[in-house]
């Protein structure tokens, strides 16, 4: 919000405060002002002259010898080359030993041998911003009003003696957007009384609603809605002193009706719209939604095509107008416009808001009613606005106001206790001051003689609805730098993290010293990859998005395997096709068709691995990964987590997996043996499909692993007597396991057994069909003593005795 100095001192007294000085009582007031800048770029000695000829240079074609009337008494003769140059105009003269922006000095001067007596100045030679001059002005000499003064300071006729404040205002302060929501801040804040302006309206004996009506369609978006009727206007430029005051606001002057409905707005913070009433059927208005498939020509001579949801303002019979956002070509005020129909009105902010964001079209007024407007100064900035066309545009103001609206709130009441309001802020007001507080705020108060205040907000501080938004206007106005400093007592709780954040950064970290790099990806996928590798989502339904950003992404993912198969497919098109990826993500699980409840949100932990494990040089070979590359990731974080004796690897027949190397990772809990993950290689037809190699992935359920993960860590001394190591081959069919053939040594050979693992499989015609050899290695020890020959020996001996009779092994020789 940019903030005229001179314009905001027609409603509060400045006197005394200079713009730095009030900007810094606005920033220590809570809203920040990120400049002051000065509109005086360095002009002097520029007035208004009047010219009185133009002739042709007698030796240039493209330059002008014009005489001009400056107010000196005797005519000055200026060579000019502007093209819009032309005798009668009022323009700015810049005379000899003038100063303009960027230290120019006008000098006496010579042209092609004819005499120039100063300049005559465009404007941006006069340090304006001309992209907010009419197009006609931007180029060439700026023209000035007729009804000013010749000889009169440049600077007075331009309002360029003023300063503008640009207010960063946060969301909650759109009570600033407008010149009177400033000047309570400040009078607030100078303990100053602000001026309100004039709202008289002089009416004809005509009546309004004998040539206007009003209906409104959709009430819920469209609370309030007023107008008048202006007869006779004379649509021409407005007054100088209001073109200043737009542009310093940064708003380009238009005609008198614009300009007047943009000063108001910016006045009031009400945006208002004028229609050419005579283009409006039967005076009808009529606010309602729009309908399928309509369409509206707005001021912007774009076509816009109006969906359901965006409401309209209608003659009963077509558009006129988008509300709140932009006004219909076919009822634009032009010069050609007699008669005015002026609206007022409030419409539901979050409206506008979808309306201008989807149309792109974001305005002023459309800003304005986001935020939302007040309600008590619809009326009032209609017949300011009313009052000053009368005046300017000659226009002749009905009697009455139409006007169509529902219970119309003008205050909230909020209660304040005073004890608490000074335990928040540390300090010891006294209730007179913060009855003055309330006061310089423009609110009523009433304080009960105990503790509690009862205080009337209007409408105008819309964000002020608790008694907290109370406190902090008292903490604003007694100022920041006022309230004590007070030490922070009580308990001290340090910060951590939780037990899953704790798990999931080990994770991350142990799997990155393992070779693997962490992807994320999307939680948004493909209605038809939602079906693939629900091994651990059970009968789930499908999360579509209400606004997707594409057909691809129009879905909540139910697994982390599918959008790593993305990504292993996207390294391998660009020949990257070693990868060893994984991610930590949430899956979104549901059992409704529509949404009667938030879908569920689960921890995963997925990865893949494709390519080699090693790279191929000179001396060797790339090595490929496979199944134990991907099982032994596992095995390495569950060993991390403490969970390696729980931990058991069943073969699974899984979709999209291949059929003979897949596990199911299977969890041992109170409840029994419980499946929390799976690993695999990918199907060889899946393979083909993803334009992949051989692939392994995995995929965890980490809420099981919170529950499970046990990181204590157990010590146990240095063995201090010998081990006796005994290594066996067995021939077994080749169906057995070889985890159910370790379970069995471990449970026969009992605490004597210290450590035992396979460390050779072999399958071969020399074993028949359907068998294969397994070669173990077992550790015995005795934590206590030393154990003899003969003990292992007969230990060792029942071991191959329980494998012969429980899976039919023979002792290989």
């Amino acid at each position: 919000m940019n903030v005229s100095y001179r314009w905001l001192s027609d409603y509060i007294d400045l006197s005394g405060i200079e713009a730095s000085e009030l900007a810094e009582r606005i920033t220590r007031g809570g809203i920040e002002v990120d400049s002051v800048e000065s509109l005086d770029k360095g002009v002097s000695k520029v007035v208004v002259g009047y010219v009185t000829s133009k002739e042709k240079h007698p030796d240039a074609d493209k330059l002008n010898v014009c005489k001009v009337d400056a107010g000196l008494g005797e005519e000055l003769q200026i060579v000019c080359g502007a093209k819009n140059v032309d005798a009668g105009q009022k323009v700015p003269v810049a005379l000899v030993g003038a100063q303009l922006p960027g230290g120019l000095q006008i000098k006496r001067a010579k042209l092609r041998g004819v005499e120039s007596q100063g300049m005559i100045c465009s404007a941006k030679e006069l340090g304006l911003n001309d992209k907010l001059l009419p197009k006609e002005q931007q180029e060439g000499i700026l023209v000035l009003p007729e009804s000013v003064e010749t000889g009169v300071p440049i600077e007075e006729v331009l309002g360029i003696r003023d300063e503008v404040l640009e207010l960063d205002l946060t969301p909650n302060r759109s009570d600033c957007l407008s010149m009177l929501g400033v000047a309570y801040e400040v009078g607030a804040l100078t303990g100053r009384p602000v001026k309100l302006p004039d709202t008289t309206v002089a009416s004809a004996a005509l009546k309004a609603a004998d040539h206007i009506s009003v209906t409104i369609g959709s009430p819920a978006h469209c609370s309030m809605y007023t107008a008048r009727y202006i007869k006779g206007v004379k649509v021409g430029p407005s007054p100088q002193w209001m073109q200043n005051r737009l542009m310093a606001a940064g708003i380009r002057p238009i005609n008198n009706i614009v300009d007047i409905t943009n000063y108001v707005m910016l006045e009031y913070g009400q945006p208002l719209h004028a229609f050419d009433a005579d283009k409006i059927d039967g005076g009808r208005i009529d606010v309602r939604l729009a309908r399928e498939g309509e369409t509206l020509i707005t001021l912007d001579s774009q076509e816009r095509k109006l969906e359901p949801h965006m409401l309209l303002i209608t003659d009963g019979a077509k558009p006129v107008g988008l509300a709140g956002v932009m006004g219909g070509a076919n009822s634009e005020v032009t010069e050609q416009t007699v008669n005015i129909l002026l609206e007022s009105a409030k419409f539901d902010g979050a409206t506008i808001r979808r309306t201008s964001r989807q149309l792109g079209l974001r305005s002023e007024a459309s800003i304005r009613f986001e935020k939302g407007v007040d309600a008590a100064r619809v009326i009032p900035a209609l017949d300011r606005a009313s009052a000053l066309i009368a005046r300017y545009a000659d226009g002749l103001v009905a009697d009455g106001i139409v006007e169509v609206s529902g219970e119309i709130q003008t205050h909230t009441d909020v209660e304040v206790s005073y004890s608490k309001l000074n335990r928040y802020l540390g300090t010891e007001l006294s209730t007179l001051e913060l009855r003055t507080i309330f006061e310089r705020l423009g609110f009523e108060n009433e304080f009960d003689g105990k503790d509690s205040f009862k205080v009337r907000v209007p409408s105008r501080r819309g964000d002020i609805t608790r008694d907290v938004d109370l406190i902090e206007e008292a903490a604003r106005l007694f100022g920041y730098d006022s309230i004590p400093t007070t030490p922070i007592e009580g308990p001290t709780t340090p910060g951590a993290l939780t037990r899953p954040q704790q798990i999931r950064r080990e994770l991350r970290r142990r799997l990155a010293d393992a070779g693997l790099n962490e992807v994320i990806t999307y939680s948004f996928t493909h209605p038809q990859r939602t079906g693939l590798f629900m091994h651990l989502s059970g009968e789930t339904k499908p999360v579509r998005l209400s606004m997707p950003m594409s057909e691809d992404r129009s879905v909540l993912r139910t697994g982390l395997v599918p959008n790593l198969l993305e990504i292993a497919a996207y390294n391998r098109n660009r020949k990257n096709e070693d990868a060893a990826i994984f991610e930590i993500g949430s899956v979104f699980l549901t059992d409704e068709e529509t949404l009667t409840r938030l879908p569920e949100e689960k921890q995963r932990l997925a990865g893949l691995l494709t390519g080699s494990r090693t790279t191929a040089l000179w001396n060797r070979k790339a090595e490929p990964v496979d199944f134990f590359d991907a099982k032994g990731v596992l095995e390495m974080l569950f060993a991390v987590l403490g969970m390696e004796n729980r931990i058991s690897y069943e073969a699974a027949a899984l979709e999209q997996l291949h059929p003979g190397r897949t596990a199911a990772v299977m969890l041992q809990t109170e409840r029994g043996s419980e499946r929390i993950g799976y690993v695999g290689q990918l199907h060889p037809e899946l393979q083909r499909a993803e334009d992949l190699g051989d692939t392994y992935v995995f995929e965890l359920d980490l809420e099981q692993v919170y529950e499970h993960a046990d990181s204590s860590i157990a010590y146990q001394a240095l063995p201090r007597y010998p081990a006796i190591q005994r290594d066996i081959a067995v021939v077994l069919d080749s169906g057995i396991e070889a985890g159910s053939l370790l379970a069995l040594i471990r449970d026969t050979a009992g605490e004597l057994l210290e450590s035992v693992r396979v460390f050779d499989v072999y399958t071969g015609e020399r074993l028949g069909a359907g068998k294969k050899s397994v070669a173990v290695s077992l550790v015995y020890r005795h934590a206590e003593r030393t154990l003899t020959d003969e003990e292992v020996t007969e230990l060792h001996a029942k071991v191959v005795s329980q494998l012969e009779q429980s899976f039919q092994a023979e002792l290989r020789k």
